[in-house]
Parts: C-alpha cells; sequence; structure tokens
C-alpha cells in the first residue's frame, strides 16, 4: 500500500491547534498510567498567575515523560507524579493545568 501526502505550509496557529486538542488533563489520569506532556497553561490567562511557568519549572515540559504514582485520600488530591528523576504533590486545579497524552501499555 503506497501513503502519499500533500507538502503545504503549516503555520504556528495550526500547528499549536494540534497539540492542543488530543490528550487529556493531568488531574484525570488514573493512578499507574504513563503519560507525555502536550502542554502546561495558566488556568485564566487573564490573571496574574504564574503557574504555567512554575510547573514547567518544575520539568512539566511539552514532550517529557511522567507517571501517576499515587493519589490522596479517596483517589482525590493531592496526586503524586514522578517526571524525570523528581516526584511532585500536585493540587487537582495544579494537575489540570497540564494537558497530556496517555502513552500505550507496554507489556
Amino acid at each position: 500500500m503506497e501513503m502519499t501526502h500533500t507538502v503545504g505550509r503549516l503555520d504556528s496557529a495550526s500547528s499549536d491547534l494540534g497539540l492542543l486538542l488530543p490528550g487529556m488533563q493531568l488531574s484525570d489520569l488514573p493512578t499507574g498510567t504513563v503519560a507525555r506532556v502536550l502542554s502546561v497553561s495558566d488556568p485564566d490567562a487573564n490573571a496574574s498567575s504564574d503557574m504555567g511557568r512554575r510547573l514547567a519549572e518544575l520539568g512539566f515540559l511539552p514532550g517529557e515523560k511522567l507517571r501517576v504514582v499515587a493519589r490522596g485520600f479517596l483517589g482525590r488530591e493531592p496526586i503524586a507524579v514522578r517526571i524525570g528523576t523528581g516526584t511532585f504533590a500536585l493540587r487537582r486545579f495544579e494537575a489540570a493545568c497540564v494537558r497530556v497524552s496517555p502513552e500505550p501499555l507496554q507489556g
């Protein structure tokens, strides 16, 4: 089967749109799930919040692999996430700022 594609110009708006639409919020991942970071954003872009910057400083950068290692009482918060060599406890609203794509199970 031969596959062909057209060569075209991708502007930044269309390539960003492709990264933002798929995936899910980190806060919705079940415990034990491995995923890759797609994007990090502030919950309210109009506020003077710097949540996205702080999460990026911790290592939550696009392309980074992470794993949800534990959750608080009744599966709520905090959410323990291992990224790189560090493990961080995030509140649900912080984890909701991170958009991820789950990795396929490896068996």
